[in-house]
């Protein structure tokens, strides 16, 4: 059987992959795309084609002996971008890893090498296989070499041979230098002659075979004006001809025998993990051969867990944990908040995991084993174990590791982090027949309380590398018992007024539905955009203002735009609003009440923001409205449970501004929050140039907006559209602002410079948040990225201080044995259920928690205020 040769084409290749995939980064925000695109095609033709010889090549330089021939050969080609040029040293890394050799030679480009080393190779008897995107190379095509043309990027291969060739252009291999001879190339500004295409140059070979026999027998062809193109450009042709032909004897240092890839399966491992390829990862095992890939440190396939069956075991493994002096575990739970189960637990115990199901007798000693603070723990999910112990009537101590916690900070924009990704991440482990059918089975669990103890040393060591240990020990970590105890407590709501609102929105809904048919004048679907689109821009003639491929476009950025116009957009606009927070407060509210306690047990997670903020789920409290009549309303539904008296509400005041006076170190606002002023009329009075007392509402307005604008790195176009005046006056306002606050300006273009330079930036605690698109070429992307920079940092600290805030207050209500308790945090603002015996004491232990969190340049100020519901608190 004949051996087989691959070639490739890596800087084809490299090219095509990072255009045809996304802007992949790591963590430490590297770009990959490239390069994984890469990895993967080339994963692909070592597990399908085996090759006993392999070689890539790339080109070396712009200058070779086709651009000294002629100098405006490829001149026309832009830099490569960075955020690609910075991935050849990654592909060189992994070719490395993989043994395959890598040729380049100056002088020459690719296609060169490709083609000496094809023609050594098949006369040599080789199956010779080229893999690239570069038509050029099917003139390399004979008996013994194909070429593998990649499509769909990089994804997809086409075989092309002699037969395929002849009957898909009609041309033999030795015509492709000819046809770019005729037609050009202007991808490498061959020029050609003018005025032949493709379709002419093909007739045109297949005629005369040739250019040379072309040039010989112009009188031969048909057409005048074709006949004097060709006379006129006669050595043009036969130079683009030369400038496209690929020379097959490069002088290469290197045999054929040399070009056997012999892979280091330790360092694919470990650069597959730097780059975080995580599915290339698992795919190691089925790539190398089992002897070269050691099962037991690269693969854990799923395999029983030894199940506890009886008491006497039971007990056996709790006094083994117990000598272990630690316990590494991983919970099956079910059930939803407040009643949150535990159905199993499996336990690492030294050296296999074992399973303890939750029927089995004396589970008493788990529960007591997981409230012994003596025992340090380390698990994942413990949030979920914590609300199990609470439902239980006992509580999780000790706890001292979260691995989706850790997994969080280190990867803050993942979002999910799934046991399995992690093990092929940070591990290196293919999950074998790991799959969503075995997910929340006790031989799941084994295999997960295995990769939890696998995991702890090697995310703790990350943590600590990255500067997070400190902020993960102080912060997330103890933070996690505290939103346990506020899920499970949940919150009341006024079951009778929801009813009565609900019934009223409903009935003020019914009412503008009237109104809206009136006004237009006939009945149509309020909520169809295409009857909307006709109803306002064909019957009422109101101005288009924006339009897409299916018609008018009826968003709420058109409907703000058109209102005042027609009173129908004012009735549609509070249509939109009742409608949208009937279905997703009030009728949500009702489904989520639960029976046995009364109240709404929302879910707080810690690990899907970015910036390191709390959000809320099922349902969202955080997102309703602020500052309308129907927000206040709805916050007038969430009320004090029995045995307690009072909401209170306390409130950082303008903490964001704060933390950016502290982190700009600019005197100026210094100034203004030390002694007290109002910070937005300090700013008009800065911007507008006047003094405090002549500052008007407007201007204050004006001065709010661009005060928290400059926080999010609003442009003068964005504040144009918040506060209603012309780009070039909003432009003015923040340059206005920058001259007044120079300290502010500095900050902004310091931590942009310095996020360019390491790729990311961080909060005052030490959160790190990566962009990867902050050296982009494209400006659309550079500029989120840089206004990402900005308010991450401010946005990022405020949530680290509001979270340090809110373990303070639990720790002291817990241990002055107080009944009062968090109930809710929404963003800069936490909500508590007040004794009316502890109201004082709780306003005063709060107000110090939140102000006390951190000393920063200018004081923390914290409003706290009680009331017989949520709205009455604000």
């Amino acid at each position: 059987m004949p051996q087989k040769m691959v070639i490739i084409d890596g800087s084809s290749l490299m090219h095509r992959a990072f255009y045809a995939l996304p802007p992949l980064t790591t963590a430490a925000g590297l770009y990959t795309n490239a390069v994984y695109g890469f990895t993967t095609m080339l994963v692909k033709l070592l597990s399908d084609n085996k090759p006993d010889l392999i070689a890539v090549a790339f080109d070396k330089g712009r200058e070779t002996f086709r651009s000294q021939v002629y100098a405006e050969y490829k001149s026309h080609r832009q830099a490569t971008p960075g955020e690609l040029s910075e991935q050849f040293a990654l592909v060189h890394e992994v070719l490395a890893a993989f043994g395959i050799p890598v040729l380049e030679k100056p002088g020459y480009e690719a296609d060169d090498i490709i083609g000496t080393l094809a023609a050594q190779a098949s006369r040599q008897d080789y199956d010779v296989f080229i893999v690239t995107g570069d038509r050029d190379a099917l003139q390399l095509i004979g008996p013994r070499t194909k070429v593998m043309l990649t499509r769909k990027g990089i994804s997809e291969t086409e075989l092309v041979d002699i037969n395929v060739l002849q009957e898909k252009y009609g041309l033999l291999p030795e015509q492709i230098t000819d046809l770019k001879g005729l037609m050009g190339d202007a991808s490498d500004n061959i020029p050609g002659v003018p005025g032949i295409g493709e379709k002419t140059a093909g007739k045109l070979l297949r005629e005369f075979g040739s250019v040379e026999n072309l040039l010989a027998n112009i009188d031969k062809v048909s057409g005048k004006k074709l006949q004097e193109s060709l006379r006129a450009n006669a050595e043009l042709a036969l130079l683009s001809k030369k400038l496209a032909t690929i020379v097959c004897d490069v002088p290469l240092d290197c045999s054929l025998e040399a070009l056997k890839a012999a892979p280091d399966v330790d360092r694919v491992r470990e650069v597959f993990q730097r780059l975080e390829f995580k599915s290339l990862l698992a795919k190691l095992p089925e790539l190398f051969d089992s002897k070269a890939l050691p099962q037991n440190e690269t693969t854990l396939e799923l395999s029983p867990a030894k199940a506890v069956t009886s008491f006497t075991e039971l007990r056996e493994i709790v006094a083994r944990v117990k000598r272990l002096g630690s316990m590494v575990f991983f919970p099956l739970t079910s059930g939803k908040i407040p009643a949150v189960t535990l159905i199993g637990l499996a336990i690492w115990a030294g050296d296999e995991a074992v399973y303890i199901p939750h029927n089995v007798n004396g589970w008493e000693l788990v529960w007591d084993l997981l409230a012994d603070e003596t025992i340090p723990k380390v698990t994942y999910n413990a949030k979920d174990v914590c609300n199990a112990c609470k439902a239980k009537g006992t509580e999780l101590r000790g706890l001292c590791f979260d691995i989706q916690l850790a997994a969080y900070l280190l990867e803050p924009t993942a979002a999910k982090y799934p046991l399995t990704e992690l093990a092929c991440q940070h591990l290196g482990l293919a999950v074998g027949d790991m799959d969503k059918e075995h997910l929340g089975t006790p031989d799941y669990a084994g295999w997960a309380a295995e990769v939890v103890q696998r995991l702890y040393p090697v995310l703790k060591e990350k943590l600590v590398a990255a500067g997070l240990a400190e902020l993960y020990e102080e912060i997330e970590l103890p933070l996690v018992p505290v939103l346990s105890e506020m899920e499970i407590a949940g919150i009341r709501v006024d079951l009778t007024q929801l009813d009565a609102l609900a019934q009223e929105i409903t009935d003020r809904i019914e009412t503008l539905l009237t109104e809206i048919y009136q006004l237009a004048g006939q009945e149509f679907n309020v909520n169809s955009t295409r009857q909307l689109g006709h109803i306002l821009f064909e019957v009422l003639k109101l101005p288009v203002i924006k339009k897409t491929k299916t018609g008018y476009s009826t968003d709420a950025e058109v409907l703000e735009k058109l209102a005042g116009q027609h009173p129908l957009i004012d009735c549609l606009l509070e249509y939109r609003l009742l409608t949208k927070l009937k279905s997703t407060y009030l009728d949500g509210l009702r489904d989520l009440i639960r029976a046995d306690t009364g109240r709404i047990h929302t879910h707080f997670n810690q690990t899907v923001t970015a910036t390191g903020r709390l959000s809320s789920s099922e349902p969202n409290l955080q997102n309703i409205p602020i500052r309308t009549e129907i927000g206040r309303r709805i916050r007038e539904l969430f009320v004090p449970g029995p045995g307690y008296d009072w909401i209170m509400s306390a409130d950082y005041s303008q903490i964001e501004l704060r933390v950016l006076a502290h982190m700009s170190g600019d005197d100026n606002l210094i100034d203004a929050f030390r002694h007290n002023q109002d910070i937005h009329t300090h700013t008009a009075a800065e911007v507008f140039g006047v003094p405090m007392a002549e500052v008007t509402a407007q201007m204050r307005a004006r001065a709010k907006a661009v005060n928290f604008g400059i926080v999010y790195g609003i442009s003068d176009f964005g504040l144009s559209r918040d506060i209603g005046v012309s780009r070039k006056e909003a432009g003015q306002y923040i340059d206005s602002y920058f001259a007044k606050y120079r300290g502010v300006k500095n900050y902004i273009d310091n931590v942009i410079n310095l996020a360019r330079q390491q790729g990311y930036v961080t909060t005052l605690f030490g959160r790190r948040r990566f962009l990867p698109d902050i050296n982009s070429g494209n400006f659309n992307q550079r500029a989120f990225a840089e206004r990402t920079a900005m308010n991450t940092p401010i946005q990022g600290t405020a949530a680290d201080i509001i979270k340090k805030a809110m373990i303070t207050v639990y720790r002291q209500l817990r241990d002055r044995r107080l009944k009062s308790r968090l109930l809710l945090q929404v963003h800069d603002e936490l909500v508590l259920e007040v004794a009316e015996a502890e109201r004082v004491l709780v306003a005063q232990l709060v107000k110090q928690a939140m102000e006390d969190a951190v000393t920063l340049a200018v004081p923390l100020v914290a409003d706290v205020k009680t009331g017989a519901n949520w709205a009455q608190a604000k």
